[in-house]
């Protein structure tokens, strides 16, 4: 009787979420055998972000028929009730999707083009050989080995693959927490966003339309908190602020929440492993969205990492090389993130509040309608520091951020 046969890949993939099913998609259209590995029993499940998918993202999967709401303005209001309407119906700034529709759709994308998918299973070991990876995956009670060229971590902020093979860990590791309701008072088409340190120290909350319900939400960095629970902010944000009158008429019908890394990770590529998306840590310093950026991970890495699996050389040095690929997109996330530092957490609530006056005037506005881009401030940054002088006197380190990164 013979040894048993070894299955052999060219990719496994681990987590079947929308970076892995969009990696495999891509892998597929040049001819790799790929392999995702997904722990739960279903796609999408279970979801932490706010749902939103940025135009740039959704041109790249036709996943239209998971919108729930598209988005074209928003309502940003200062921590002292100052208003600023942004946006106009004839641009649509971002789509507010089911996700579970959406993962589901773009995984569709990869098996339908002749991917593997694997439920119920997780990894336990990777082993690295001269000419092959060897993944140890756990499916219920038992256990298989997989060979292969390449290991990709598409595995969420705490990453298995990550942690296992000691890739280290991103610049930041904020925390979100939302939950969805019914009742809400907004506006079609729009979304909300609040400041204030007794709501969201540092960063924003939400309120995003999503169909027939509205998700309130929040995101900070657990050293900013101050002893209080997101929960508890949220509770402040609906029952005791200036705006609790549009939340009096809601029903929580569902809770979630999780960690959302930023910072990409020095080397997210090493000898036949590969991370993407928030396993690298790439969510944007800003909206802490992260799948733009692992989309964008994919187009400029896969066909490098393609060449790489044909040659056979996925050493370590092959691997650094390929990971220099991804420099501009750690400066640009790194120049968001400072000119964020310096716009948003690093500002006390009197300080956004001049900033919002600034923000309320006609003229600025247009100016922000005209450049705002929620992926990317930096142009509109640039322009308000060349137009605006009371923008220059009020946000000296955000022109820092801007220039200098």
């Amino acid at each position: 009787m013979g040894a048993p046969s070894v299955e052999f890949y060219d990719v496994v993939i681990i987590g079947a979420g929308p970076i892995g099913g969009y990696l495999g998609w891509k892998l597929r259209q040049r001819g790799h055998s790929v392999l995702i590995v997904e722990e739960h029993l279903e796609i999408g499940r279970p979801f932490q972000c706010a749902g939103l998918i940025n135009p740039g993202a959704m041109d790249r999967v036709p996943m239209k028929e998971s919108v729930l709401s598209p988005i074209w303005g928003a309502r940003i209001n200062s921590p002292n009730g100052i208003t600023v309407d942004i946006g106009s119906s004839d641009r649509i700034r971002t789509w507010s999707v089911c996700r579970k529709k959406f993962d589901e759709g773009v995984v569709k994308l990869a098996i339908d083009s002749g991917a593997e998918l694997l439920l119920e299973s997780r990894p336990i070991s990777i082993t690295n050989f001269d000419d092959y990876a060897e993944v140890v995956l756990k499916s219920r009670n038992s256990e298989r080995k997989i060979r292969c060229a390449l290991v990709c971590g598409c595995d969420g902020a705490h990453s298995w693959v990550r942690r296992y093979m000691r890739m280290g860990r991103p610049k930041e590791m904020m925390i979100g927490y939302q939950v969805e309701v019914t009742g809400y008072r907004n506006e079609s088409g729009k979304l909300d966003m609040f400041t204030g340190s007794d709501i969201a120290p540092g960063f924003f909350a939400w309120a995003i339309p999503s169909g027939d319900t509205t998700r309130i939400g929040m995101w900070s960095k657990a050293e900013l908190l101050s002893g209080k629970s997101c929960e508890m902010l949220i509770s402040n944000l609906m029952n005791d602020s200036k705006w609790k009158s549009r939340f009096q008429n809601c029903t929580i019908i569902g809770r979630f929440g999780g960690p959302v890394p930023s910072g990409l990770i020095k080397n997210p590529l090493k000898e036949r492993v590969a991370l993407f998306g928030d396993a690298s840590g790439s969510c944007k310093p800003t909206t802490g969205g992260g799948i733009g950026t692992g989309f964008d991970q994919v187009d400029i890495l896969v066909p490098r990492l393609s060449e790489s699996i044909v040659k056979g050389d996925l050493s370590e040095e092959t691997m650094l090389k390929i990971s220099k690929l991804l420099d501009p997109l750690r400066r640009k996330l790194e120049r968001i993130r400072a000119l964020r530092n310096a716009f948003l957490t690093g500002a006390s609530d009197d300080e956004l509040d001049e900033v919002f006056k600034v923000w309320s005037r006609p003229d600025v506005t247009e100016i922000i309608n005209q450049s705002g881009e929620i992926d990317n401030p930096i142009p509109l940054g640039l322009r308000l520091l060349k137009e605006v002088p009371e923008f220059r006197s009020l946000a000296t380190r955000a022109a820092v951020a801007v220039i200098w990164g």
